[in-house]
């Protein structure tokens, strides 16, 4: 993973909040630097929480593990050191995650003998959507046998979106959460 020892590139917003801002900061969840950072303009904080809102819902054709999967993946593939320890100390226990398939995710393969035949179908979609910007029929149909039609449309956005949350994380040098 990439060592971030640079100081931050942006500083997020601080308290006190201006009231804009910690209607933002509200919305969004606990006040971690990734959301201080989003809420330093509120209406972009408003529109990322709408669209993140889904896919940590229970409306995602997810599973809360086949969801944390992607976003593991995603996160250490990117280098995302921040977006990376958030997940693992929030969800990593909810999803069932063992200390194999941790280290795994980080640096591992979807081969790995820790992975059954549904996580690997998972994972080696996360992978090859971010070696290719594409899956092949093969990987694509092992991915809808696992998740479903509307998973794996799901699992897409969620690979993207968590992309996006990566660069931010890593281009502004957050540095991690207490």
């Amino acid at each position: 993973m990439l060592q971030n020892s640079k100081q931050p590139r942006i500083d997020p917003v601080e308290p006190p909040y201006q009231p804009e801002v910690a209607t933002a900061l509200a919305a969004l969840g606990p006040p971690i630097a990734l959301f201080r950072l989003f809420a330093r303009k509120p209406e972009r904080a408003h529109a990322i929480h709408a669209w993140g809102r889904y896919y940590l819902s229970r409306h995602l054709s997810l599973s809360l593990r086949d969801r944390e999967l992607v976003i593991d993946r995603t996160t250490a593939r990117c280098g995302a050191d921040y977006e990376w320890s958030i997940h693992l100390s929030v969800y990593a226990a909810k999803a069932g995650l063992t200390d194999a398939q941790i280290a795994s995710l980080q640096t591992g393969y979807g081969r790995d003998p820790c992975w059954d035949t549904h996580d690997r179908a998972v994972i080696d979609a996360v992978d090859a959507l971010h070696d290719h910007n594409d899956l092949d029929d093969a990987h694509w149909d092992r991915l809808v046998d696992a998740v479903g039609p509307d998973g794996a449309i799901d699992l897409l956005l969620v690979c993207g979106w968590y992309h996006a949350i990566s660069y931010v994380a890593r281009c502004t040098r957050l540095a991690p959460e207490p």
